[in-house]
């Protein structure tokens, strides 16, 4: 068998459908975010403005955050030296998850590598400790929720997305003495939507399951501290676990999870993704700290942030444009065909150096295709009237978002 020859037509296959997935090379100015260099593949660069960032507030560039980088760097060196259970567990560590702990008001935190890997180490512990678990999963969960979900062997039923009605009916159909998760996200990153998050607790009270809760696209963004949507709705105290991410809003990199002490120690002590894992650095480790802890008392950067998404929608709106009218801070914006999505973020940094990726399957749904929005803090309100009028002009004059309209 020719291996090589094998993959490069596996390649070749995605190319033919329009989802060859090509990376941009891009290099982030300090204080200039969100206008970044480009380095095109000839060798030359330009400037761009990026407008699918997860850093939501511009809190990668925040001095507070840069500031506390270079201090744990001088102090304490570039790597963690181990596991955590080895000999990479330091005080950056032990500070941020009780910061973290307290941000959510819960007993316990633990940090990961990654939102990804706490939330497939926490599930796939959580249900291979728990013999017989039955997961209740939103359609719409990310990759890294049912991955945990399929790595512990849970026995799954997956409710419409965000329907409550259907969940209940699984929940009624449902063994009451087995145990059971019902995980879910608050705000869904590529809908843009956020889910009924009183009415499925109330739910998961009713039928005593335990409420797993991913708000990694909303922690830093909501609540008068940045705790997420369950801070802003009154309902942090009847979740069990929350899940979260310092590499969006906060703007750094890792993971954690923050619930009841015993159930901490428990994914802290049988969790393979966290156990085997070499730890974060102290530099990370501490500007992810020094974020949540300026997030939790300024609220400058999530009114700056609502004030441009809700300028977005509104240009959007007035435009007639398809974008997905969700309640968050996430605007995607529906092509509904794989080749003309990947067109228009072409032309939009080609010819306008607006850098957007093409959201295509599997990310999501065939004939959904989509660009992902994000009016962060740090654009103005010059560069948000750009962008919508460049929308508008591919929309109505050039015709590219044909597919939409269809």
């Amino acid at each position: 068998m020719d291996y090589n020859e094998f993959f490069a037509g596996k390649v070749q296959d995605l190319r033919e459908e329009g989802r060859y997935r090509t990376f941009a090379t891009l290099e982030r100015i300090v204080g200039e975010f969100p206008r970044a260099l480009y380095h095109a593949p000839d060798g030359s660069a330009r400037e761009v403005t990026i407008w699918c960032s997860n850093d939501y507030l511009g809190m990668g560039q925040n001095p507070v955050v840069l500031d506390a980088m270079k201090d744990a760097i001088m102090r304490s060196g570039a790597g963690a030296g181990g596991t955590r259970n080895i000999s990479g567990t330091t005080r950056y560590h032990i500070e941020l998850e009780q910061s973290v702990a307290d941000l959510h008001h819960k007993e316990a935190a633990l940090v990961f590598s990654s939102g990804y890997v706490a939330n497939e180490g926490a599930l796939s512990t959580l249900v291979k400790l728990m013999p017989g678990c039955i997961v209740f999963s939103d359609a719409l969960n990310h990759a890294s929720m049912i991955h945990g979900m399929k790595s512990g062997g849970a026995e799954k039923r997956i409710y419409r997305h965000n329907d409550v009605e259907h969940l209940e009916a699984l929940l009624k159909a449902a063994d009451p003495k087995a145990p059971k998760i019902i995980a879910f996200e608050s705000v869904y990153s590529m809908e843009g939507d956020i889910a009924p998050m009183a009415e499925i607790v109330a739910l998961a009270e009713q039928y005593g399951a335990m409420t797993y809760l991913d708000e990694v696209h909303a922690v830093g963004m909501y609540g008068p501290r940045g705790a997420g949507v369950a801070e802003e709705r009154g309902l942090m105290d009847r979740i069990d676990i929350i899940e979260g991410t310092f590499g969006k809003a906060f703007g750094v990199m890792g993971g954690y999870i923050a619930g009841k002490r015993e159930t901490v120690d428990a994914v802290r002590s049988y969790a393979s993704g966290f156990i085997f894992t070499t730890a974060l650095p102290p530099a990370l480790l501490a500007g992810a700290r020094a974020s949540v802890e300026y997030l939790k008392v300024s609220d400058i950067e999530r009114q700056r942030q609502r004030r441009n998404v809700r300028h977005l929608k509104d240009l959007l709106e007035a435009a007639e444009m398809p974008y997905m009218q969700g309640e968050s801070h996430i605007v995607p914006l529906v092509v509904g065909e794989a080749t003309c999505c990947k067109m228009v973020t072409d032309m939009l940094m080609d010819e306008y150096d607006i850098y957007v990726q093409p959201i295509n399957y599997p990310t999501v749904p065939r004939g959904t295709e989509r660009l992902r929005l994000t009016a962060t803090a740090a654009h103005s309100i010059a560069q948000i009237d750009h962008m919508a009028d460049v929308l508008k002009h591919l929309w109505h004059e050039n015709h590219v978002f044909q597919y939409a309209a269809a």
